[in-house]
């Protein structure tokens, strides 16, 4: 094991399991959505007090952008991420591999790790499996994501074969540096964990036979990567049927980057519990609002003498005060407020989400339960 964390599973139903993850800053329950504060910040002037006030759990941050814009020794000097963003729960931090591969330009893959140029100002920076638990070490988050590639879904066999082999090697130069770090004097977070990451596109051998190897690391969770990147749904969700039983049901099943809410029924019934994704900040900031049944796009003229809440029983701190008329005038107005309301909603909305999936669970009743929610979801298709 890399740090100190405890999985307790507390029951399943089907594939489906509902668990409690301790870690050195507290205990979550799962199934779980991470709200994404790519640069240690919600985008959408939402602040971590908000975060609570909306029930989050967990946040996520990114390794590469962190490090491309303030620094991550200029946050180490600060006393780590949490003491920076004034967060005392959880922090996952992704590892940049996936920013390497999609923003970078210029990039060169070898052995050692991945030479490219800064999105930002073109400048050349090398990074590998060292740098990248480096980075997060310093960032001092909960969770640490191990580097990998991340290839192309419609990437041809061998090239796959070639990426998933590499990142396996990766793999255990990384549990090597983090073990290294953890032990360091003057290390942020002495009790950072670390996830592997399962690739292999959609190649149901090369996926299962990465799976079978990381899952001997034992390591403190896994994550089920690569997805979500332009296959169709149905493609992905038996991706993750096939994959998921060959990873350790004892400890946390991540999911990156997905996703909305039909994806989140679907995978947790294939045995996923870690999500994260910026759909309800990113949707939010364009005037679209989830419910129940459904997105509803705030812009449209037709809400503008709306009287009633986004959504009616919520109690997020949009739909406890305001109408969808002043939230539709507020974009036609373009007012920051309408983009913080929608924000705060839209994640209040997964928040909510993952509180009644974990419930369903543990009443053992969640294939109805998803069978009515999604059902319900096509009601404003």
């Amino acid at each position: 094991m890399t740090g100190n964390s405890t999985y307790k599973l507390i029951t399943t139903d089907g594939m489906a399991k509902r668990a409690e993850f301790t870690t050195v800053h507290g205990t979550v329950q799962t199934p779980l959505f991470m709200n994404v504060a790519t640069v240690g910040a919600i985008k959408g002037a939402v602040s971590t007090d908000d975060l609570k006030d909306i029930g989050t759990q967990a946040a996520l941050s990114n390794t590469y952008h962190l490090h491309v814009r303030t620094g991550d020794e200029m946050i180490k000097e600060l006393g780590g991420l949490h003491k920076f963003m004034v967060w005392d729960r959880p922090i996952l931090t992704d590892s940049g591999g996936f920013q390497v591969f999609s923003l970078a330009k210029l990039r060169s893959i070898k052995e050692e790790g991945v030479y490219f140029q800064s999105h930002i100002d073109g400048h050349k920076i090398f990074m590998g499996p060292e740098e990248s638990m480096t980075i997060q070490s310093n960032l001092g988050s909960t969770i640490a994501m191990a580097f990998d590639e991340c290839p192309s879904s419609v990437a041809e066999r061998v090239y796959v074969e070639n990426s998933v082999a590499r990142t396996e090697r990766w793999l255990v130069r990384c549990k090597k540096k983090m073990d290294e770090l953890n032990e360091s004097q003057n290390t942020v977070n002495p009790h950072q964990l670390l996830f592997g990451i399962n690739q292999g596109a959609t190649f149901e051998d090369i996926r299962i036979q990465n799976a079978d190897k990381i899952s001997e690391m034992d390591l403190d969770g896994y994550a089920i990567g690569g997805l979500a990147v332009g296959e169709p749904p149905e493609v992905m969700y038996d991706t993750i049927e096939f994959t998921s039983p060959h990873l350790p049901q004892n400890k946390p099943t991540y999911l990156m980057g997905v996703g909305t809410p039909r994806d989140i029924l679907e995978s947790v019934d294939r045995g996923v519990d870690f999500f994260d994704c910026v759909y309800p900040s990113r949707n939010g900031r364009h005037g679209h609002a989830y419910t129940r049944y459904g997105k509803l796009n705030l812009m449209n003229k037709r809400f503008e003498l709306d009287t009633r809440p986004i959504e009616e029983g919520c109690n997020c701190p949009a739909c406890r005060t305001y109408s969808r008329a002043y939230i539709h005038h507020l974009f036609k107005a373009k007012e920051m407020l309408g983009m913080r309301l929608l924000v705060l909603h839209n994640l209040s909305f997964y928040n909510r989400l993952m509180s009644d999936i974990r419930l369903a669970i543990e009443e053992h009743r969640y294939k109805d339960f998803k069978k009515q929610r999604l059902e319900d979801l096509k009601l404003m298709d």
